[in-house]
């Protein structure tokens, strides 16, 4: 089952941004379960969706010590530092297509916790809403987490400056797209501004003028990306109280997403 969730390619990966184990100069205590016997049960939390008491007993770490360890390393952003190390390697392989890259935004229905307001398109009910931007072909470059009731538009300004510096297949690294396709959530003159200002081109929907169906052509690829993320049963519904647990599993999924292209 380790293996299975946690294959050999990725967990070559992993251990490149995993913290070391912290010492105990003083001794005893229980035995450490290994990083990748930990890695195993996180990894099926997120994409089956169960909850950490409902593990099955085929995982050696139980629920509450897989959680203990999945708090450590989103506290150290060891999520985030393997998205970035993927996308390191996919840069490098010159899988990364810089052209046309998408920006869109997913509304999921919460229970509890920060970040979360009420949701315009679920009658008022407590959500939150998953931020993306996308290569050409779909791969996340820049991810974020905001309330349901946070427009799309005030959220364009940080994805696009939370695209990290992603390696090349030659040349400096890249953390600026040739051109960014939005759909009329994002009609607005200053974030056009803002864009020219930063050298990137824009396809921006206009409202009243022409329909958003024009830009699917470009589009569809972030939609996919949508679903590949349902494919992360625990993005379904947003379980954590704390906004970061949920970004960390977000952050996961774009992981998950493409280490799948890595290894094609």
């Amino acid at each position: 089952m380790v293996e299975r969730l946690v294959p050999d390619e990725l967990w070559e990966l992993f251990e490149r941004v995993v913290p070391p184990a912290p010492s105990r100069p003083q001794g005893g205590g229980r035995r450490r379960y290994g990083d990748r016997e930990v890695l195993a049960p996180i990894i099926f939390v997120a994409t089956t969706g169960c909850t950490w008491r409902q593990l099955p007993p085929v995982f050696g770490p139980s629920g509450p010590t897989a959680h203990r360890r999945f708090t450590e390393w989103t506290a150290a952003r060891v999520w985030a530092k393997l998205h970035r190390l993927i996308l390191d390697e996919l840069g490098s392989r010159g899988e990364l297509d810089w052209s046309r890259c998408a920006i869109d935004s997913v509304n999921v229905r919460a229970l509890k916790g920060d970040l979360t307001g009420p949701n315009p398109v679920d009658r008022g009910k407590k959500g939150s809403k998953v931020h993306l931007i996308t290569e050409r072909t779909g791969l996340p470059l820049s991810i974020g987490i905001s309330g349901a009731n946070l427009h799309d538009s005030q959220a364009l300004e940080s994805l696009v400056r939370g695209i990290p510096p992603i390696r090349s297949r030659r040349g400096p690294r890249r953390r600026r797209p040739a051109k960014l396709h939005a759909d009329k959530g994002y009609d607005y003159d200053h974030l056009r501004r803002w864009l020219r200002k930063r050298g990137i081109r824009h396809r921006i929907a206009r409202k009243g003028i022409e329909s958003s169906t024009r830009l699917g052509r470009h589009r569809w690829t972030i939609e996919r990306t949508m679903s590949w993320l349902g494919g992360c049963r625990r993005l379904h519904r947003r379980y954590e109280r704390k906004p970061e647990h949920f970004l960390a599993f977000t952050a996961i999924a774009c992981s998950l997403i493409c280490y799948r292209r890595l290894t094609k």
